[in-house]
């Protein structure tokens, strides 16, 4: 099985696993989470699932919730009243006890408050995403306010951190989240602790929110080239 393949089965069977009617669902942005958002609007269109109120992490996702017809609503609004039932999303890396880094699309300010936001936790990744130890490979996004770059990128400096700007594609100059803000990709040569730098990196004045998901431990779907699907909780 391709990649694509195994995004797909694990999207999916996260979904057929873990989705009921009537659930306060938060969905997920990237090329494994979409085929969750795909999933629930193609079991709602057959009448399946019922009563789906969902939480978009992103642009993206909010398109494929109109293009499917998911009901839609904030966080805020009285049909989800600021609490999910269940989240699934997707990772750039998980490690051996199941802490992520997430945020290669971007999003990962509204994809950590769907998370924590979440009575239950999922992800869905193809078996390429499963590693011994996060930040050594795939970098940590941290998301900053633009005037904040440099005092920033300096104190990450301090903590051992390789620092890089992440530049736009097919636009000029920095990428710029949905809450315009920019995005600082660090990387570490050294073994780290997840669990205590996602708390230190947002004591930095400046930042906004960082790519360690450790306070919640997700059940997952993972996707194997073998067509097989593992879950591991």
């Amino acid at each position: 099985m391709d990649q694509q393949g195994m995004k797909e089965l694990a999207g999916s069977g996260a979904v057929d696993a873990l989705v009921k009617s009537g659930m306060k669902l938060g969905l997920g942005t990237g090329s494994t989470a979409i085929h969750v958002t795909r999933r629930i609007g193609a079991l709602m269109a057959e009448g399946k699932l019922r009563g789906i109120r969902a939480f978009a992490t992103s642009f993206q996702t909010v398109l494929e919730c109109e293009k499917w017809g998911i009901p839609l609503y904030s966080l805020n609004a009285p049909e989800l009243g600021g609490v999910l039932d269940l989240c699934i999303d997707g990772a750039d890396e998980i490690d051996t006890e199941n802490r992520l880094v997430k945020g290669g699309g971007g999003a990962l300010l509204m994809e950590k408050l769907a998370a924590y936001a979440s009575a239950a936790y999922a992800m869905v990744v193809d078996e390429s995403k499963l590693v011994e130890q996060l930040g050594l490979k795939f970098p940590v996004p941290v998301e900053v306010i633009p005037e904040a770059r440099l005092t920033v990128s300096l104190e990450l400096e301090k903590l051992g951190a390789e620092v890089f700007l992440r530049e736009a594609v097919r636009k000029a100059g920095p990428v710029i989240t949905e809450h315009g803000n920019i995005l600082l990709d660090i990387r570490f040569k050294e073994r780290i602790d997840p669990a205590g730098l996602e708390a230190e990196l947002n004591h930095i004045p400046g930042v906004v929110e960082n790519g360690f998901f450790t306070r919640i431990r997700p059940t997952v779907f993972t996707g194997r080239s073998d067509g097989t699907l593992e879950i591991r909780k």
